[in-house]
């Protein structure tokens, strides 16, 4: 069909794009001109296509359509108007003009709240169903027929942003290519919208957007995050007008402590607490508010309202004052090219560089009786007058640090006092979620709970990523210089190292990894991960690439490596600190600050984890570290605009669903290490005892969870029945029980859906005739334990052979002797390709092999042996991007190219 698009903004480019992969032609796109040299991106994808694009500032003036655009737009020749997003008015001349008429898009299930701010009034009105309809175009007034319509739930503390970027936008792309396609196949219906229950809303503009404090709580908190965004709810308090984002709603009942703030006409004062501005409702209920504009436009967390006097300048004493002029003449030795050291003069615009950063700290020293500064304390107080004023506040003991508070749960566990947090950490402090929201944590090992852990809610991810955002863009860890930044991350490895023995203490009843296993691997590799990628900080470098010169002209054209800003990271419970480690060394030795959302069956070793970031000084917000679900947490990261990385470990069905949320929210950077099912093929030539250990810990290796476990072993006939016999003869000599017992080789599997799920992977083989050699079964005891498992006479088309178990199950096939392609063949059908492995002695048979198999790692007569410099990830389905080694580093940074003509 020939189609006209008439439309703006992110949501019109991808109803365009998605129209014309539907075999569609676009036979022209108009939409509203520059704005500040800068096109709608409708148009710059359109214009890529060399689809004619129309950039028409009206269509009409005093209600009459202009002739020339009319003519512009007919001589096209659409067969159909699309407006997916359109705020300009469209004639009716051009609405009726094509055979097939108009159709656009409204955020609203018409006829309910017909008018601009469809999705404001939607919050506003407290309405439980949202959504959004499709209709054919009528004059303006959203009274056409109706086409399609499709509805979601509004959940409670939902904002304009979550609901469009949740369903609006997403589902609202679809709805606009499936009303095309009913059009297409003449089955798109037309019905009259009704009056019953019509509403329409105007603009919601500042001047009406004030908050009236005379209704219950749950109003107030619809009118602030119905505008959220834009236009801002505001009220009139502390003698000056305050503008309220954020707002979620406080339904446990208990007033929590803080400073009191009079807000004229409230039912009471409002309370600044750690976790927000806690507000009132005529009912007697409560809100959180998180974050206040000032009325000079600044923006700050509410927890800091009253903290915003301190940027007051303090009045000095006459002694001070003597220590601010020697300060001052402390400055004019430094930059002695400054004729005058003035409050404004800025240190390094004046020209200091890093030495004299050490200059100055050392002058103070001398100049303060001994008062120690860090370097970072410069970075954030440049101007003269900041520094004073920073300077005397420390003098004073006013320097505003809030001393970590943690609220640890103790145990007793292996001989040791483990003290664990259980709380969110954002922006340097251990706080509670939203409303107090908890979970308990299981010990696998007997099924008790561990402690409660604070369940992460919505607004907490978003008070974590504005935390990680301004630590980004405004604080320290952006400032100081890579080596210093290298420094913080070894002096982090070497508290971990210090703590190895509690964190592997806690990495055992949290995750049931094996003691001994868990202090080598899961936090001996941690260690390493930090100190390997600590030492990258001051070695990430572009390069100077020769171009074209512009005669008579030369040119000097080079690149730089930067940080990609705000990364969220996903990681999974096999390996809870490790994991965590792989992807947050790089990112932080990148310059990126990070949201960390660990397993929530397995979140305790990273809370631990946050607690040694601040022993270590990294500064406030860089590390957060949200324990919580999946579906909330996670998505809430692979949504958010302001977060430009995931990093994820995990299932490929929930890596494709993130892949897409990343696209859809701002074309996140993202990387998947994703499933497997790694083929390990073991030749009659090997060395059948080494082929025998490693086969064994290519399955069982930390109880089977093992992203790239041997998921199907190939055993040439020759030596199939011998190798079965001795790894029988093995497996029965495993210990299992308590992982922190040292004589333990296998302990629980992590939680108990997992330890179903492979009761029911074994019954699956059973049924489908595979031989069931050992195990299969739940080891009779308190706990999640399982059985090492054995399966032979696997045929190609089995369950077991397609799909991992993640656990210790051993799934054994045959091949003919010396069939190296038709074995070849059978390991990589298979979508995955996380890793595989090949036991033989001859060496160009092991080459040879090493070439074909389709995966990432290939471990040749070994397995699992993984480094820190070596790069990790998969193929195909296994997902894309690298872990470990240089190669991480480049999924954290992104390449400015920069020419300079002289």
């Amino acid at each position: 069909m020939r189609i006209a698009i008439i439309g703006q903004s992110l949501f019109g480019q991808e109803v365009y794009t998605r129209l014309r992969k539907e075999g569609h032609q676009v036979v022209g796109v108009f939409t509203i001109p520059d704005k500040d040299g800068k096109a709608d991106p409708l148009a710059l994808e359109a214009e890529k296509d060399h689809v004619p694009v129309f950039k028409f500032p009206r269509w009409r003036v005093k209600g009459k359509a202009l002739p020339e655009v009319v003519e512009q737009y007919k001589s096209l020749g659409a067969q159909l108007n699309v407006l997916p997003f359109c705020s300009q008015f469209i004639p009716m001349e051009v609405i009726n003009a094509p055979e097939h008429g108009s159709i656009i898009y409204h955020p609203s299930l018409l006829p309910r709240h017909r008018g601009a701010s469809a999705i404001n009034w939607t919050l506003i009105h407290g309405d439980r169903k949202g959504g959004f309809t499709v209709f054919w175009a009528d004059d303006g007034l959203d009274t056409g027929d109706i086409l399609l319509q499709k509805e979601c739930e509004v959940l409670p503390d939902d904002t304009v942003s979550s609901l469009y970027n949740r369903f609006l936008f997403p589902e609202g792309v679809n709805g606009m290519v499936e009303a095309v396609r009913l059009i297409m196949e003449g089955k798109a219906p037309k019905i009259p919208q009704t009056e019953e229950g019509a509403t329409y809303e105007g603009i919601q503009k500042k001047e009406n957007a004030k908050i009236n404090w005379d209704q219950p709580a749950e109003a107030i908190h619809n009118w602030i995050r119905g505008n959220d965004k834009v236009p801002g709810a505001w009220t009139e308090a502390n003698g000056q007008t305050l503008t309220f984002f954020g707002s979620t709603l406080n339904d446990n009942g208990l007033i929590p402590e803080g400073e009191t703030l009079d807000i004229p006409g409230a039912s009471r004062p409002g309370i600044v607490t750690k976790v927000g501005l806690v507000l009132f409702g005529n009912d007697g209920k409560m809100l959180v508010v998180k974050n206040i504009q000032l009325e000079d436009g600044k923006m700050i967390p509410a927890s800091h309202f009253f903290k915003s006097a301190d940027s007051t300048a303090l009045e000095l004493t006459e002694e001070e004052l003597v220590t601010a002029e020697a300060i001052r003449d402390a400055w004019q030795r430094i930059l002695p090219n400054v004729a005058e050291i003035e409050s404004s003069t800025d240190f390094f615009k004046s020209g200091a560089a890093s030495v004299d950063v050490v200059r100055l700290v050392e002058e103070v020293k001398l100049q303060c009786d001994g008062l120690e500064l860090e370097n970072e304390d410069v970075y954030m107080a440049t101007t003269f007058g900041d520094f004073i004023q920073m300077l005397i506040r420390k003098l004073r003991g006013e320097d505003g640090e809030e001393k970590q508070v943690i609220d640890y749960v103790e145990k007793s566990i292996n001989n040791l006092t483990i003290r664990m947090p259980h709380q969110l950490f954002i922006n340097g402090m251990f706080v509670d979620a939203e409303g107090a929201k908890t979970y308990e944590t299981i010990n696998p090992t007997d099924g008790t709970a561990i402690c409660k852990v604070s369940l992460a809610q919505i607004s907490d991810v978003d008070q974590a990523v504005a935390a990680a955002k301004d630590a980004f863009e405004n604080g320290v860890w952006g400032k100081i210089n890579p080596r210093d930044r290298g420094r913080l991350l070894y002096k982090l490895a070497d508290l971990m190292q210090e703590h190895q023995e509690e964190l592997a203490t806690i990495e055992s009843a949290d995750s049931g990894a094996v003691y001994t296993l868990a202090l080598k691997t899961h936090v001996g590799m941690s260690i390493q991960t930090f100190r390997y990628f600590a030492g990258w900080c001051d070695k990430i470098q572009g390069t100077t690439i020769p171009i074209n010169q512009a005669r008579p002209n030369r040119n000097l054209t080079f690149t730089k490596k930067e940080p990609v800003g705000v990364c969220g990271i996903v990681i999974p419970w096999n390996y809870p600190l490790m994991m965590l480690s792989w992807k947050t060394a790089a990112c932080l030795a990148a310059g990126n600050t990070v949201v960390i959302k660990p397993a929530q069956v397995t979140p305790l070793t990273a809370l631990k984890f946050a607690e040694l970031t601040v022993k270590a000084g990294i500064p406030k917000g860089v590390v957060n570290v949200l324990p919580g679900s999946g579906s909330l947490v996670g998505q809430r990261l692979s949504d958010h605009p302001d977060v430009r990385k995931i990093g994820f470990t995990g299932s490929t069905e929930i890596g494709k669903h993130i892949m897409k949320s990343c696209a859809i929210s701002n074309v996140k950077k993202v990387s998947l290490e994703l499933g497997g099912k790694s083929p390990l093929i073991i030749f009659a030539d090997c060395d059948l005892s080494k082929a025998v250990q490693m086969g064994m810990s290519s399955v069982f290796f930390n109880k089977g969870e093992n992203c790239i476990a041997a998921g199907r072993l190939f055993l040439e006939d020759s030596i199939h029945d011998e190798f079965v016999e001795k790894v029988v003869g093995e497996v029965k000599k495993l210990k299992i029980g308590d992982p922190l017992d040292r004589a333990t080789n296998h302990g629980p599997q992590n939680h108990q859906a997992h330890l179903q799920k492979l009761i029911e992977y074994c019954e699956k083989g059973v049924k489908e005739g595979a031989t069931l050699v050992y195990g299969g079964k739940q080891v009779p005891r308190p706990g999640f334990f399982f059985e090492p498992t054995i399966f032979t006479n696997v045929e190609d088309h089995m369950f077991v052979a397609q799909e991992e178990s993640f656990g210790p199950i051993m799934i054994i096939s045959r091949f003919p002797d010396g069939d190296i392609d038709g074995v070849l063949q059978r390991a990589n059908a298979t979508e995955f390709g996380l890793a595989s492995g090949v036991f033989t002695q001859n060496v160009s048979k092991a080459l040879y092999v090493s070439d074909k198999l389709q995966a990432g790692t290939v471990f040749i007569n070994t397995y699992n042996k993984t480094d820190v410099a070596a790069p990790f990830g998969g193929f195909k389905q296994s997902g894309f991007g690298k872990d470990l080694g240089e190669a991480a580093l480049n999924e954290y940074l992104k390449i400015k190219t920069v020419t300079f003509e002289y």
